[in-house]
């Protein structure tokens, strides 16, 4: 709680400095994404012998939303939140977290995202359960919409696992 007061301070602080030299440098970021899973059908013998099954089957869906500060769109720190919901699990979460992100040109008109978040997360409906939470993204795309792959992992305990992990792929649009 004391460093997300501290981050929250120190951004209210930039951004109120920046402002005042009148360039914009705060960035809001909106994501949508679908976790995806290895189908556990895959091997199960069915009536029809050519029918083919999934490898991979979608496991939910995610929505995130950060604001924060950025150096020509190249660095980002911000506070980001948002929702995950996994179907076979029967979880919604909510992360609340710090994100850092790099995003170099590597073309004209390209740039590549990675991203690390680490925070805290908290699952709904599920009385005081709650944990770490860390995420690793890595996307391509344009200065403000970036096609990305996820991996994020929330360190509390469901259904006798230690932890709950997802993969996701999504969509990130940026607003500089």
């Amino acid at each position: 709680m004391k460093l997300f007061l501290f981050v929250s301070t120190f951004l209210f602080f930039i951004n109120s400095s920046v402002q005042s030299q009148n360039k914009k440098f705060t960035y809001l970021q909106c994501d949508i994404s679908a976790s995806i899973t290895g189908n556990p059908d895959t091997n199960e013998t069915t009536n029809y012998p050519d029918e083919d099954r999934a490898w991979i089957v979608p496991d939910g869906l995610g929505a995130k939303i950060g604001y924060g500060i950025q150096y020509k769109k190249w660095i980002t720190l911000g506070i980001h939140s948002g929702i995950d919901y996994k179907w076979y699990d029967k979880l919604v979460a909510v992360p609340v977290y710090l994100n850092f992100g790099l995003n170099p040109k590597v073309g004209a008109e390209t740039r590549i995202m990675i991203q690390a978040g680490y925070g805290k997360g908290f699952a709904l409906g599920r009385g005081d359960l709650s944990g770490e939470y860390r995420k690793l993204r890595l996307g391509i795309g344009s200065d403000d919409f970036i096609i990305f792959i996820e991996t994020a992992q929330y360190d509390f305990p469901l259904h006798d696992e230690k932890n709950v992990g997802n993969i996701s792929l999504g969509v990130t649009v940026i607003s500089f």
